[in-house]
């Protein structure tokens, strides 16, 4: 397998089983994992940065609250003490809700549903401060959990549920932050795109002392019609230093 593949697929499995543990994985594991690479000691050093960045603690777990903003944890904070509103269960009354919510007890799923919301929330610390508001990743592990509390009759035990939900919960919160990450990349990119152009529609409107046509910006800057005419489009047509297109 090719290396960076197998690098890509290794550090991937790693935070998997951080996440598992509680978002903790000791140096061992991390050592083990990427003993088949053969990787130096700065290149560990740096395995062992990227995992930081994730929030993800070495020997001991990462204070999550570490990363969340402080209107991040005013909304926690009330957040939890609304949940603390709802009847709490025992053990055996939680199994026994899960057992009628796989038969398809549909008040079971919904009381179901209320039991695993402040898990959600502590999942939710977990991926806080990767470029998403805490609310919306809460959000998103609501809605998985509320689609994941009807798909529950595909399990043959109760205990099996935890892992069902918790695993749909932190896909789906994954999913969000990916798609956030990729998202933002799209916009980043639209935004060098349309700089580049206006920057070179203002050198030469400068140096003109005038307006400049896409014409001209073409010939001094070497930019293609269509990559003018896509941050124009992109802008909305407000680059200042052009001529509006005839």
């Amino acid at each position: 397998m090719n290396q960076e593949i197998l690098f890509g697929k290794t550090l991937e499995q790693v935070k998997k089983t951080a996440k598992e543990q509680g978002n903790c994985i000791s140096r061992e594991q991390v050592e083990e994992a990427f003993a088949p690479l053969a990787l130096g000691g700065e290149q560990m050093e740096l395995v062992y940065g990227y995992l930081r960045q994730h929030k993800i603690g070495i020997g001991e777990p990462a204070d999550p609250d570490e990363y969340l903003a402080a209107e991040e944890k005013d909304y926690l904070n009330t957040y939890l003490e609304e949940l603390r509103a709802l009847p709490e269960a025992s053990q055996g009354e939680r199994e026994a809700v899960t057992l009628s919510a796989m038969a398809g007890d549909v008040q079971a799923q919904s009381r179901l549903t209320e039991l695993y919301l402040p898990e959600v929330a502590e999942i939710a610390r977990l991926y806080a401060g990767q470029g998403v508001y805490l609310e919306d990743l809460i959000g998103e592990g609501n809605v998985a959990l509320t689609v994941g509390v009807t798909m529950l009759g595909a399990l043959e035990q109760a205990a099996e549920a935890q892992g069902m939900l918790g695993k749909m919960i932190m896909d789906a919160m994954e999913d969000y932050i990916a798609q956030n990450a990729e998202e933002s990349r799209k916009d980043k990119k639209i935004v060098e795109k349309v700089n580049k152009v206006a920057d070179a529609a203002r050198e030469l409107s400068g140096e003109l002392h005038r307006k400049v046509t896409v014409e001209e910006v073409m010939e001094e800057a070497g930019l293609s019609r269509k990559a003018i005419e896509d941050a124009i489009r992109m802008s909305g047509g407000r680059i200042e230093d052009l001529e509006p297109a005839r």
